[in-house]
């Protein structure tokens, strides 16, 4: 295919959707936007809330769809679901909690360090065998949190990093989670679905026994809607790009939202990071494209 044909093709695939792996490319570029929108909600409300709104959102708008498409999302994996949700839940409330209080690009490549996680979950509980590429992996991934968690970092910026490096860690026992309810013949949809209900229950119910709900006004709801409606286009796009592209080609792309997310961080807050944080970036972004051809 020549160069020209190959362009053409290109403008076809985008006309018709079919984008098939670059799916994952609009999905990094909303979480990285959803990202943004935690940070700027986090003047206004604490991790428990945002994590709150995110999670109904997803629940309504998945539901009503679920409703309109007469799907039945009754499970006889309960504790399966709710084991997958609690995790989940953890996960991204120290994940909102670390995006309110560090800079961007920095907040989402400690989550992003779930692959790395997951791989050595493999390892533990499935008794997988380590290849060369795993090892590789493995130490170049952790090499590049030590660059990233230097020790000039400063001493009020380590308890958010702790709570960043927590948040990959538990994503990648929800992961693993998730892998387990696929083998037990569960839906990807119907999974979703009760992570968000669950999550927006447990939220609830923490907010109802804690601090309680925040006032809503005109200049406060608008970052809730943005991370709703960003979180909900971001999961839509990977799905679509898990079900029509490479799987190694999608979980590569995935590691797009910390190269937006840095630029974002740039832009709207000359977020500037050292040499050190940014090689210990770059080193956790390639053991995790190493991860996903193990």
């Amino acid at each position: 295919m020549n160069r020209v044909a190959y362009w053409e093709s290109g403008r076809q695939r985008l006309r018709s959707g079919r984008l098939g792996a670059g799916w994952m490319v609009v999905a990094a570029f909303f979480f990285a936007l959803m990202s943004v929108f935690v940070k700027v909600g986090g003047r206004s409300f604490g991790a428990i809330e945002l994590l709150f709104y995110r999670t109904l959102f997803g629940a309504l708008l998945l539901g009503g769809v679920m409703v309109l498409r007469r799907r039945n999302p009754l499970t006889p994996n309960w504790r399966g679901h709710l084991q997958r949700s609690l995790i989940g839940y953890l996960s991204m409330g120290l994940l909102f909690y670390a995006l309110t209080h560090l800079p961007l690009a920095t907040a989402i490549t400690l989550n992003y360090t779930s692959s790395l996680f997951f791989t050595l979950i493999c390892l533990v509980r499935l008794k997988e065998p380590l290849t060369r590429t795993g090892v590789l992996g493995l130490t170049v991934g952790f090499g590049g949190i030590l660059l990233l968690l230097r020790p000039s970092m400063s001493s009020d910026m380590w308890f958010a990093a702790a709570m960043g490096l927590a948040s990959g860690a538990s994503a990648g026992l929800a992961v693993f989670q998730v892998r387990e309810l696929g083998r037990m013949g569960e839906a990807p949809w119907r999974t979703v679905f009760w992570f968000f209900t669950i999550a927006s229950l447990f939220g609830a119910l923490l907010l109802a026994l804690g601090p309680g709900f925040t006032p809503l006004t005109g200049t406060t709801v608008w970052p809730l809607l943005g991370i709703g409606l960003t979180g909900m286009c971001g999961q839509l796009a990977m799905t679509r790009a898990y079900k029509e592209g490479s799987k190694f080609l999608v979980a590569s792309f995935a590691y797009l939202t910390v190269a937006f997310s840095a630029l974002l961080g740039v832009l709207l807050w000359g977020d500037v990071l050292p040499f050190e944080a940014l090689a210990g970036i770059f080193l956790i972004v390639f053991a995790g494209v190493l991860a996903a051809r193990r």
